[in-house]
Formats: C-alpha cells, sequence, structure tokens
C-alpha cells in the first residue's frame, strides 16, 4: 500500500474513537502487529490494521476480555488454519453477549415498571403508601423533574 494510503496515529484515533495512547498500548501489549514507521518516525497504519483496531474496539465494547482479544490476534497472525478456533471464540463471545442482552432487557424492563409506578403516582397525587397527598405545595414538589 503506498504510504499515501496510510493513515497517522491521529487519523486512527479519531477514526476509532481510541486515544493514541490507547492505540500504542494495544501495540505494545501485541493486540496489533508492529506499526511500520516512515521516514519520520510516524507510525503508518494500513488498511488491514485499521479494521483489526475497528473490531478489537468492537470485541472490547462488548465485553470480551483483552487476553481473548489476543488470543483471537494470535490466531490470527497463524492464518487459515485457526478459522476454526477464531470461529467458535467468536461464537463463545456471542453467547455471552447474547446472554447480557437478556439481562440487560430484563433489566430495562424493571427500570420501565418502576418509572410507570411514579408516573401512576404523580398522576394520581399519592404518596409511596399509597395515600392522597392534600399539601398543594408537596404535590407540586412531587411533580418536579429536575434535581435543583
Amino acid at each position: 500500500m503506498p504510504d499515501d494510503n496510510r493513515l497517522s496515529i491521529a487519523d486512527v484515533s479519531a477514526r476509532t474513537g481510541l486515544t493514541r495512547d490507547t492505540l500504542r498500548w494495544y501495540e505494545s501489549e501485541g493486540l496489533i502487529p508492529d506499526v511500520p514507521r516512515n521516514s519520520a518516525g510516524v507510525r503508518q497504519y494500513d488498511d488491514a490494521t485499521v479494521r483489526m483496531i475497528d473490531l478489537l474496539v468492537r470485541l472490547r465494547r462488548t465485553g470480551m476480555p483483552v487476553a481473548q482479544m489476543r488470543d483471537f490476534v494470535t490466531m490470527v497472525a497463524q492464518g487459515a488454519r485457526t478459522h476454526g478456533r477464531r470461529m467458535r471464540l467468536l461464537e463463545n463471545h456471542r453467547e455471552e453477549i447474547e446472554t447480557r442482552i437478556r439481562e440487560l432487557v430484563d433489566d430495562l424492563d424493571s427500570v420501565d415498571q418502576k418509572i410507570a409506578h411514579y408516573r401512576r403516582l404523580i398522576d394520581r397525587g399519592l404518596d409511596c403508601t399509597e395515600e392522597a397527598i392534600t399539601d398543594p405545595d408537596e404535590r407540586a414538589e412531587q411533580r418536579r423533574t429536575d434535581d435543583e
């Protein structure tokens, strides 16, 4: 790939949302291969490396431990003979993500129920024991939604 198609660390940082320090850490941890440098010593990321960083960002964001990410990257470097093992690692991770999604959906439902509970209390002017609030100041305060 000609140098004009390569990206600097600043470009990759902007594209991936990772800081320059994080990109350097990924490199030092062996999550991405050593990035070649131009004659001025500036890192020059190629497209394949940037794609790997994009994938690593997604894997990390979905909770994959760094050790598993490192295993995946090691297998990628070993070539096609590791396709099955890579696929299994990703399938296992996918199952973990699906479990977390189900948990989050349940948690969201619980939060929604609590919001509906408070909305009902406010709409009916009730306190937490389901008794009517008769004080107009307390009723006004009950309807406040700001933090002040």
